[in-house]
């Protein structure tokens, strides 16, 4: 007798701690895979510290395959579920496909980012969901910093130097908190020509910094803050983005060239794509975290709305902290539906919250005790090194040589603006050149070279025209070839070489077939005029390449059919759109031979691995 199948897709807090449970209580009696697009789980409470220099990206990264022994991982995003056929279909890293079968599914896929309809920031501002997010900002903060202290002009140094961040809640305070230190370091040691000193904003709707917070952690949040010089305005917002600053809602301007979004999260889109029940865009289950009349179904973390028993009538919060108990629970529960152990209901206890401001500065309250100050910090660095799954070692060591050494504020260049744009639907993988690019959208936002500078002044955005990951002419995946060329040519500067002046299938002329795309245009399809609205809002299907027709499926791959679903961003459960790759000779082929289907995926290289752990709190969206 074979072996029951379980699948985990996502391996965020929820999904990491079922499959390291799930391992645990089986022993070898089930199969377990566990399907996410990086191979390691990010812990997102620290992510902050990344982006300030303190930790390394690999500290805050626990290795899946090292930490979970007996569990299948499997690298991709899931974008069609079968449940009758039992059946989950995903895209690989590389654009390849694959369908894998489940006695049980548990769907753990996380959350994305919330995108408010306002003009310009989804074309001007930057996330701070993954690791490639938190390594941009980094670099984009350092560049700006030695930008202005390199500026004679007072106007350019105060726009490079100014960086604004929109919502209050967990991360968005984090963020400015240790962006305050890290740039004030850089300035004591190269002072700026005009004596000008770094400023950060910190702007959000709501009454007081982290409203969900106890009132004097509240306010001893925002007391460090402005002792750093951060300027917090509460009951303001972002009303415009434009490529030289914000305007805000109460009529001011301010010049920036950083604008870090931090407003919230909302459910990953995958689980609409089920047709079953939902509560503001999570999925219902019962206090077990199974949905009803699907017993081969579990749901757990931000995309389940779970049963508060201890407020009836409740849905427990998007928070790191339920997701790490849902999974437990979940785990158990699954377990319990293979005749291993017994079921059990989701109940928690509050156990506090814990906010990092940098340096010994903290605000806490565990178990409901309101602490502040150097005994704050050590709880709450304390609590992070418990709630860790590894690297424990590492993470102290980098936190002692933070304390006695200087930080090393240097840009890498490793993420650049167009790799890490916001409306994605997976902040966690950067976008890279020649790669699958995902649901059809432009490689990259407005104003943006393939070295990674902003042109323009723009804070971020597309890169130039006919540039590895720009878009395609013509809106089609990977271009319109030229004319009377077999196979065509790469536009100049593609991936794929420039062919040779003056020879056949040479550079393509501007406004001809294969030539450079029209300028101006908003990629990811949206509508001009900056708003925010994900392309499944829209109507639009997942892929490119579907939107030119339905696609036969291949002989043998006993993939189900599915709709296409469409995009939002989010951690696992998306599909990458497969471009179609233009020939890389120089010239034409004495034999072009057939050509090659529109939507074969091409051998693109491998795509980088890749927050918002915490929010303000909105009635139905949180942020773990």
């Amino acid at each position: 007798m074979s072996r029951p199948r379980i699948v985990i897709v996502g391996a965020g807090f929820a999904g990491y701690r079922t499959a390291r449970t799930l391992s645990r209580l089986t022993r070898h009696q089930a199969d377990i895979t566990l399907l996410n697009p990086t191979d390691y789980f990010l812990y997102l409470p620290l992510l902050p510290q990344v982006a300030a220099g303190i930790l390394e990206p690999r500290r805050v990264s626990v290795s899946l395959s090292g930490t979970l022994p007996h569990v299948r991982l499997v690298l991709g995003e899931a974008d069609g579920i079968d449940l009758d056929g039992h059946t989950v279909h995903y895209t690989g890293p590389e654009g390849e496909e694959g369908t894998l079968r489940f006695d049980r599914l548990v769907l753990a896929a996380g959350s994305v980012n919330k995108l408010l309809p306002i003009p310009g920031v989804a074309e001007h501002a930057h996330g701070f969901r993954g690791l490639p997010e938190a390594l941009y900002l980094r670099d984009h903060v350092t560049r700006q910093v030695e930008l202005a202290a390199a500026a004679d002009d007072r106007a350019e140094c105060a726009a490079r130097c100014t960086f604004v961040v929109v919502g209050a809640g967990y991360t968005g305070t984090e963020v400015a908190a240790h962006g305050a230190m890290y740039t004030d370091a850089q300035v004591r040691k190269h002072p700026m020509r005009t004596g000008m000193r770094p400023r950060w904003m910190l702007l959000d709707v709501a009454p007081r910094v982290m409203p969900e917070m106890d009132e004097r952690l509240s306010r001893t949040a925002e007391r460090v803050l402005r002792q750093r010089g951060v300027d917090v305005r509460m009951g303001t917002s972002v009303k415009e983005a434009t490529h030289d600053g914000v305007v805000l809602t109460d009529g001011s301007t301010v010049d920036t060239r950083t604008l870090v979004w931090c407003v919230g999260v909302r459910p990953d889109p995958l689980v609409e794509s089920l047709g079953l029940p939902m509560e503001r865009g999570r999925l219902l289950v019962d206090p077990h975290l199974q949905v009803p009349g699907r017993p081969e179904l579990f749901a757990c973390g931000d995309v389940a709305a779970v049963p508060d028993l201890n407020q009836p009538g409740q849905y427990t919060p998007m928070t790191a902290q339920h997701a790490w108990r849902h999974g437990k629970v979940c785990a158990q529960n699954v377990a319990a539906s293979l005749g291993i152990g017994e079921r059990r209901a989701y109940r928690h206890r509050d156990m506090g919250f814990v906010v990092d401001l940098g340096g010994a500065k903290a605000a806490a309250n565990p178990l409901g005790l309101p602490m502040s100050g150097p005994a704050a910090g050590a709880v709450t660095r304390g609590y992070h090194l418990a709630a860790m799954p590894g690297n424990r070692v590492r993470v102290a060591a980098d936190w002692l040589l933070d304390a006695v050494l200087p930080r090393q504020a240097v840009q890498l260049g490793l993420v650049r603006s167009w790799s890490v744009p916001l409306e994605s639907s997976s902040p966690e993988v950067a976008r890279v050149p020649g790669g699958p690019e995902r649901h059809g959208k432009a490689a990259g936002p407005a104003g943006q070279r393939p070295d990674g500078e902003e042109t323009g002044n723009q804070p971020g955005g597309e890169p130039a025209k006919n540039q590895p990951g720009g878009e395609s002419a013509k809106g089609q995946p990977g271009g319109e070839p030229a004319k009377g060329q077999p196979g065509g040519e790469p536009a100049k500067n593609q991936p794929g070489g420039e062919p040779a002046k003056g020879q056949p299938g040479g550079e393509p002329a501007k406004s001809r077939p294969g030539g450079e795309p029209a300028g101006r245009r908003s990629h990811g399809g949206r509508a001009k005029g900056g708003q925010s609205g994900s392309p499944r809002a829209s109507g639009k299907p997942r892929r490119a390449v579907e939107a030119a027709g339905p696609r036969p499926a291949r002989e043998g791959s006993g993939k189900p059919g599915r709709a296409p679903r469409a995009s939002g961003a989010g951690s696992a459960g998306k599909r990458p759109t497969a471009p179609s790759g233009p020939s890389r000779s120089a010239g034409p082929p004495t034999d072009p031979g057939p050509e090659p289907p529109a939507n074969q995926p091409p051998p693109g290289p491998d795509i980088a691995p890749g927050p918002v752990k915490r929010t303000d709190r909105r009635a139905a969206e949180g942020d773990s």
